[in-house]
């Protein structure tokens, strides 16, 4: 098997523009502007919800998108996660040299642009919970995985 290692960059604004928004704290009563997540759910009934997640370590041989909608992530408690991207593509597969990673401070959130290639979250603690803005049925009918370990005998490791 193969291994490839992700150096998990710190992530902002204009690193993160090619997968989606990274969104931050702002004060209330501020008018909508592009700081704010713009969204993609009208293709469905949106879901809102707290997913518990245990901790899985960091290593994945597959990847995932969703391309009728756009998706938000965040962890509760402040804490810190990590998450593997590539940009959203026509392929039915990303090139393994578009996936990077990033670390996400536990103060913000990310919206994933609707077709972004994703794996993640992953996470140190033992369990984690997030909030998880998608559609009703996203992972019924939009859930396009790749798996690397099949086709390149491959597999990544967020570090």
């Amino acid at each position: 098997m193969n291994f490839k290692k992700l150096i998990a960059q710190k992530i902002e604004t204009h690193n993160f523009a090619p997968f989606g928004q990274l969104i931050l704290p702002a004060q209330d009563g501020k008018p909508y502007d592009d700081s704010d997540a713009h969204l993609n759910l009208r293709n469905g009934t949106p879901r809102f919800y707290i997913m518990r997640l245990h901790q899985r370590g960091r290593k994945f041989g597959q990847i995932n998108r969703h391309c009728l909608c756009t998706q938000c992530l965040g962890a509760l408690n402040g804490r810190e996660w990590f998450i593997a991207v590539a940009p959203p593509c026509d392929e039915d597969r990303p090139k393994i040299e578009d996936i990077v990673a990033f670390r996400i401070p536990g103060d913000c959130f990310i919206k994933l642009e609707a077709g972004t290639w994703h794996a993640g979250p992953y996470f140190d603690p033992e369990i984690v919970d997030f909030y998880n803005l998608e559609l009703s049925d996203t992972n019924e009918r939009d859930r396009h995985t790749h798996n690397f370990l099949k086709s390149d005998d491959l597999e990544f490791e967020i570090v």
